[in-house]
């Protein structure tokens, strides 16, 4: 049998990773030299300014599509996380789903009824969070002030209703 000792694997190792960089090198720069690269760079980047998706988080509050499938994701990413334990990072996205929701006050309803009540808690106290920071700016936490204020009371409704739940974490 053919007996291959580690220092030819190591060498044929290395020769294949630099040679996989040396091709990634090779077609990076001759993707950047081509004469229509920095026009559709900048084309896309126009784009995504325009539509929004440049930055991260929020949708385009006026494309109501967009909204539906951020509500959605992030509805569906935070009932995942909680149900893996991550309760926090969970809230978060639940959160971030009450923000954009047309009807906020319901879908707290309907998570008071659904999540344990220490997660609901934590919920409670990022929605006041979010009321403060809105606040604070003096600004909506969508940039629309009736959201905010819908939210805000919604928030309060809740908060008088549930200090035992509060009270649960303690």
């Amino acid at each position: 049998m053919i007996e291959i000792n580690k220092t030819a694997i190591g060498i044929a190792a290395g020769l294949a990773g630099t040679l996989f960089i040396g091709y990634c090198i090779y077609f990076d720069k001759k993707r950047r030299n081509e004469p229509d690269y920095k026009k559709k760079v900048r084309e896309r980047r126009r784009r995504n300014r325009k539509t929004g998706s440049a930055k991260q988080g929020m949708p385009n509050l006026n494309d109501h599509e967009a909204i539906e499938r951020y509500f959605l994701q992030e509805i569906q990413l935070g009932e995942n996380l909680i149900a893996r334990g991550d309760f926090e990072t969970g809230v978060e996205h639940l959160a971030n789903a009450i923000v954009v929701c047309g009807q906020p006050a319901r879908l707290l309803q309907v998570l008071q009824s659904s999540l344990p009540a220490q997660v609901f808690a934590m919920l409670i106290i990022k929605m006041q969070e979010f009321g403060n920071r809105a606040a604070e700016s003096g600004e909506g936490l969508t940039g629309s002030g009736s959201r905010s204020s819908q939210i805000e009371n919604s928030a309060n409704i809740l908060e008088s209703s549930g200090p035992a739940v509060i009270d649960d974490l303690e």
